[in-house]
């Protein structure tokens, strides 16, 4: 068995890799970091493994064997953008409280905004200021993913939705959800007070009460 196809075998059962993890795993063979750049090179173009982002990679075997776990998705939407949570359209549906199908991931992050295209789906982060990023908690699982609560996911949605509620008054929120086609009443009560209450302190004071992550 060749070198770069020892790499591959032993880079298959991880979830995602960078070139470090490459050089690393490499360093045994006594193999040079040029000569590692040419496997990686190799193993793009023969598709065994899939490029997520500059220098972030993941095996086309691994890939294909988790590709339908939409908890694999989430995860490596929350690795891609560091720190982030999932929200928003994805997360409503998550929550079985969007009727849209939903083709674009899309996250939230203090970062500045970014969306990758890759053969593992897109990716999409809206940038939010750091006070707003909140109300997200850890889900665990095959994978383990951070997502907004349902009450955040369609607050962060309406807050993108209106630029960050420009002109909008408070009576009109309901209206607006409507127009969007979401059933809030499928939303628990809690959750949906927690939306409410954080969306008329936004409006009246510039900043939601925090139910902190």
């Amino acid at each position: 068995m060749k070198y770069r196809e020892i790499l591959i075998e032993q880079l298959k059962p991880l979830p995602y890799f960078d070139k470090k993890a490459i050089y690393q795993l490499s360093e045994q063979y006594g193999l040079k970091n040029t000569t590692v750049d040419t496997y990686i090179s190799r193993s793009l173009k023969r598709k065994d493994i899939i490029p997520l982002k500059k220098g972030l990679y993941v095996s086309a075997d691994f890939y294909n064997k988790n590709k339908n776990d939409i908890s694999y998705s989430f995860y490596i939407a929350n690795i891609l953008r560091t720190p982030s949570y999932i929200s928003s359209w994805t997360a409503l549906q998550y929550y079985d409280l969007a009727t849209e199908a939903i083709h674009i991931t899309t996250s939230i992050t203090p970062k500045i905004t970014r969306s990758y295209k890759t053969k593992a789906g897109n990716f999409t982060y809206q940038s939010i200021q750091k006070e707003l990023f909140s109300n997200f908690s850890l889900i665990k699982g095959n994978f383990d993913f951070f997502i907004a609560s349902p009450s955040k996911a369609l607050f962060d949605l309406l807050y993108f939705k209106t630029r960050q509620f420009r002109s909008v008054r408070f009576e009109n929120i309901k209206p607006l959800i409507e127009d969007l086609r979401i059933d809030i009443n499928e939303m628990s009560e809690e959750e949906q007070k927690n939306l409410f209450s954080m969306i008329k302190n936004y409006i009246h004071y510039g900043q939601p009460n925090s139910h902190s992550s």
